[in-house]
């Protein structure tokens, strides 16, 4: 079932769920090793890799956002109290804007930058959101590692929430993102 329904999630949005997931797992993991090794001479094509792997993240987020505006959202079990009701949207909603934030953080650095990480994988360019202005760079890109923190916590809260209610509550919540059966 491509759409989702009230009880569980369809196809495209558990492949928007872990298309992402990893691709932003990866984009956290190569930021801190491109930012926790010496300078080397092929820098700038490790960053021009990220950046434009950063631009489909933020597309794909978009997307995904609008398909889930689109789509029922399963529910919770009945039984989920009210706090973690909240607990659940507020945490899903940081995700997306985070990540969202973190890709135009990185989308202003790039163009603050000079020479900038507009050439998307050697196809075209992606216009640029700022001007070439170093110090700004430097600004964007402290903000967007920051952010990048932020992120990873979000995703370790959520892996933990997913870890919870697999191995403690025992419901389908987390399973249901794997094999998208009702539950």
């Amino acid at each position: 079932m491509l759409r989702n329904t009230s009880s569980s999630w369809g196809t495209l949005s558990r492949a928007f769920h872990w298309i992402l997931g990893f691709a932003i797992i990866g984009m956290l993991a190569s930021g801190w090793w491109m930012n926790h090794f010496p300078a080397r001479a092929d820098r700038f094509f490790y960053r021009s890799i990220h950046a434009d792997i950063g631009y489909l993240v933020l597309l794909l987020t978009v997307i995904r956002l609008a398909w889930r505006g689109v789509n029922p959202t399963p529910e919770l079990p009945p039984d989920t109290s009210r706090w973690q009701r909240i607990a659940a949207r507020v945490s899903q909603g940081a995700l997306y804007a985070v990540t969202i934030l973190v890709a135009m953080l990185g989308w202003a650095h790039s163009g603050a930058r000079s020479p900038d990480y507009s050439d998307w994988f050697g196809l075209f360019h992606v216009p640029q959101i700022t001007s070439p202005d170093k110090a700004a760079a430097a600004a964007y890109e402290d903000r967007h590692i920051f952010f990048a923190y932020v992120l990873l916590a979000l995703i370790v809260l959520h892996l933990a929430a997913a870890l919870w209610h697999h191995f403690i509550r025992r419901d389908r919540v987390a399973a249901r993102m794997v094999d998208g059966a009702a539950g």
